[in-house]
């Protein structure tokens, strides 16, 4: 399973019963976190999300609705008996800013804590199942997205198609890399025969505080589900982009080129307490978009 989890999809200020930004995101057995904007802790025991659980965090950049509620967190986890290691993946700076916190509060958590700094964009973390990497988003300070993928699986054997042709089990796991089999007759059976191709590898795309920019567009290519900022209506297209923030039609646009297959919007300004025309306006363009709404977990 690969899912999203909206925490908070406001802007800058908590507004109208909505929250900085913050998600979680679900692949298999794993859940990440992605910002962690005031009032995240809330949210997570309002909609049940086990902190315990989390063991990466992401953070996109350094402007507090998208990290002030972190250290909080940390120190929680501390306060609940965490031991196991927590990563978190952040501009440099983050790390003396945290220690600093700690410091001054005589705080000494009870579980080792890493930082991983964003120091170019490519691969962060690789696992078997799963990789995460990071690019660059264009705000008024140094700001990433972050892309989730999982690694495709290996291919299924049909054991009763493997019978038929007569391949032992001990060759199954050269089957499922792709290898044919050959008899000690000198007879191939190729591998298309005996497996069935493996499940599409989902992917995600997390585009955070941006204004518009053509080079998005690769790094967020093919994904099946992409969040992308859209503070402002298209009217407000100029203010927009004088804030180093975007627009519904520019989020859409985004999506759109990229061959996206599903986008969700949100970080919306505090200036709009409706958000229909959100949805309606990004879906004149792109009509495969939902609004992130809080509580929602969208899912692949």
């Amino acid at each position: 399973m690969l899912a999203v989890t909206i925490l908070g999809n406001n802007s800058a200020l908590p507004a109208f019963d909505r929250h900085p930004t913050s998600q979680v995101v679900t692949m298999e057995e794993h859940i990440f976190l992605i910002d962690c904007g005031e009032g995240t802790q809330m949210q997570m025991a309002k909609y049940k999300i086990r902190r315990s659980k989390i063991n990466h965090v992401f953070i996109s950049h350094l402007h507090g609705d998208h990290y002030f509620g972190l250290i909080g967190l940390l120190t929680s986890m501390g306060l609940l008996g965490r031991t196991q290691d927590l990563h978190i993946y952040a501009p440099s700076v983050l790390q003396a800013i945290v220690e600093l916190q700690l410091k001054v509060a005589n705080i000494e958590l009870p579980y080792p804590l890493h930082f991983h700094p964003l120091l170019g964009e490519g691969v962060i973390v690789s696992e078997p199942k799963f990789e995460v990497s990071a690019f660059h988003v264009y705000h008024r300070i140094e700001c990433w997205g972050f892309r989730f993928r999982e690694i495709r699986p290996l291919r299924r054997v049909n054991p009763e198609k493997a019978r038929q042709y007569d391949v032992p089990s001990s060759f199954f796991d050269r089957l499922k890399k792709g290898e044919d089999y050959q008899s000690q007759s000198g007879q191939v059976v190729p591998n298309v025969s005996v497996t069935d191709p493996a499940p599409h590898a989902r992917s995600y795309a997390y585009s955070s505080d941006t204004l518009f920019d053509e080079r998005i567009i690769e790094k967020v290519r093919g994904v099946d589900l992409l969040y992308h900022e859209t503070t402002y209506l298209k009217e407000l297209e100029e203010r927009a982009g004088k804030r180093f923030h975007s627009t519904t039609v520019q989020a859409a646009t985004v999506a759109r080129r990229a061959g996206a297959k599903r986008l969700l919007i949100g970080h919306f300004s505090s200036k709009y307490e409706k958000l229909d025309l959100f949805e309606q306006e990004a879906r004149e363009v792109f009509p495969n978009t939902d609004l992130a709404l809080e509580g929602v977990t969208y899912r692949i």
